[in-house]
């Protein structure tokens, strides 16, 4: 069957390099597109929490906005005032950012 379907098309070659340059500019899209700007965003909430301080109103993944208190374990810890006499220790990464800049796109969880 192969020999069939080859001699029916006389003349065709391997291209090389040229038969996948669309798939190498499909991958340059997806990278400059869809990846490079998701990492980009990663550093910057990373650097958000590595300067986080106490006083800083905050809100965390779950929708719930707090003032930071303190820290626990090294850091990885937030203490969080939620209310006169309620205090909630969540994990720094819990939090979305600083009340002021958190937009709705950011509470999503990444699926």
């Amino acid at each position: 069957m192969d020999f069939l379907f080859a001699v029916a098309q006389p003349g065709q070659t391997g291209g090389g390099i040229v038969t996948f340059l669309p798939f190498i500019l499909i991958m340059f899209i997806i990278y400059f597109l869809m990846i490079r700007p998701q990492t980009k965003r990663q550093k910057e909430k990373q650097a958000m929490r590595d300067n986080l301080k106490k006083g800083d109103k905050v809100i965390t993944m779950g929708g719930i906005h707090g003032i930071i208190q303190g820290f626990k374990e090294k850091g990885k810890l937030v203490i969080l005032k939620v209310d006169k006499n309620t205090n909630v220790n969540l994990s720094k990464t819990a939090i979305a950012g600083l009340t002021q800049h958190v937009s709705d796109e950011d509470l999503e969880q990444p699926a």
